[in-house]
């Protein structure tokens, strides 16, 4: 079993004043805006990401 991820960032603010929330597993709470939030992987995409022949941006 592998540790969780610490994010480094508030997703709101932008600052790194973070701590584990008390509210569960997963969970971290921002010290400058003081919102709690919980960051949650969602799972791998099927096809991945291709660049087109033109070597520009995926479709």
């Amino acid at each position: 079993m592998s540790e969780r991820a610490a994010p480094f960032y508030c997703p709101y603010c932008g600052d790194e004043d973070l701590r584990p929330g008390e509210q569960g597993h997963g969970a971290w709470e921002c010290g400058a805006c003081n919102r709690a939030f919980q960051l949650k992987f969602l799972g791998l995409l099927a096809r991945g990401l291709q660049a087109d022949s033109t070597g520009g941006e995926p479709t």
